[in-house]
């Protein structure tokens, strides 16, 4: 069985990317657009700075900021965790499954190449992500 690099799965891609003076408000409404759940805030260069997600929106929302004032500056996740393109798929969905994360930023030299989420993966890697959990928590 081949197994995918992260490069094959996000050929093609163009990852919505957003400066960070980008207001709340406005990132918001280009998610909404695209139909996506994360903005990675970038700097002109396509330098990854951080990551704006569905969660921090509704988080930034509860804490009462006001999303036409606020930038992803303010509210992003600074420095987010990263692979490679070079990366295989397995390695992505360990990270995403480990850490609890729903979208994962694919860079190669802190410069954004594409994300990518647990619904960009194949049944068979998710089959094989289970059985390996399976197998370590039998190791318990």
């Amino acid at each position: 069985m081949h197994e995918r690099s992260m490069a094959e799965i996000i050929r093609n891609q163009s990852p919505l990317a957003l400066g960070p003076d980008t207001t709340v408000a406005d990132a918001c409404a280009a998610m909404h657009r695209r139909r996506v759940g994360a903005v990675l805030v970038t700097e002109g260069d396509g330098r990854l700075l951080g990551i704006f997600t569905g969660r921090d929106a509704v988080r930034c929302l509860a804490e009462g900021c006001d999303a036409r004032a606020t930038s992803l500056r303010q509210v992003m996740t600074p420095n987010p965790v990263t692979l490679a393109p070079d990366q295989p798929a397995m390695a992505a969905l360990r990270l995403l499954d480990d850490c609890g994360f729903r979208h994962l930023p694919v860079c190669r030299d802190g410069r954004v190449c594409g994300i990518v989420s647990r619904y960009d993966f194949r049944a068979r890697e998710h089959a094989r992500l289970d059985e390996e959990t399976g197998y370590f928590e039998a190791l318990r």
